[in-house]
């Protein structure tokens, strides 16, 4: 991990220089991760691309104003989550999750996610895990839009709290609060589910 953030390091140093190929490359190595996560968080596709594109150009134009008090990803996931924010401001929606959104998709190397499982199963054990995740992506659903995310960021992206402190721009106190609560309000949705 140290050699990828000194890379991102130099990386961020020649795009504030103005060298665009630079930028490129924190594109390139970051697409599929941030797609991931915003697919996750809002459940469509379209949009998550949409939303994905809007994150680097705005993190493009702000570029020279990093200052690496965190980890670029870090920075970079906090503009999305903010373009996710202003996104579901001007449209009013937070619309359902594609059940798809919440499966490992397995582009992300971190190995994190759901862990659906890739190993040949019992047909009886599919339909349980396919039913399970279904209840899960309902229960998600009807969340509100900041406890999903927060979610998605801790328990399906994998961020620490200081990196959500970070995204979410608050103390980490109020990250594991917040977390507290949107777990607390996941397992009122399963209560019939996990008994």
């Amino acid at each position: 991990m140290a050699q990828v953030e000194e890379a991102d390091e130099l990386l961020v140093a020649r795009a504030q220089r103005g060298d665009a190929a630079a930028f490129g490359s924190l594109v390139t190595r970051y697409q599929d991760a941030l797609f991931n996560g915003l697919y996750r968080m809002v459940g469509h596709r379209e949009d998550a691309e949409d939303l994905a594109q809007e994150a680097f150009v705005k993190a493009f134009r702000a570029i020279a104003g990093f200052q690496g008090r965190s980890s670029f990803y870090t920075w970079l996931y906090s503009i999305a989550y903010n373009v996710v924010v202003s996104h579901r401001r001007k449209t009013g929606s937070a619309r359902h999750l594609n059940p798809a959104s919440l499966q490992d998709s397995g582009d992300d190397e971190g190995g994190r996610g759901l862990g659906v499982a890739d190993d040949v199963e019992r047909p009886e054990a599919a339909a349980e895990r396919r039913e399970l995740l279904a209840r899960l992506e309902a229960a998600l659903a009807r969340l509100e839009p900041d406890q999903r995310a927060i979610i998605v960021m801790r328990d399906i992206e994998g961020f620490d709290y200081q990196a959500i402190a970070g995204v979410l721009a608050c103390p980490q106190g109020t990250v594991k609060s917040r977390l507290h609560r949107a777990r607390q309000a996941l397992r009122e949705q399963l209560k019939d589910v996990v008994g």
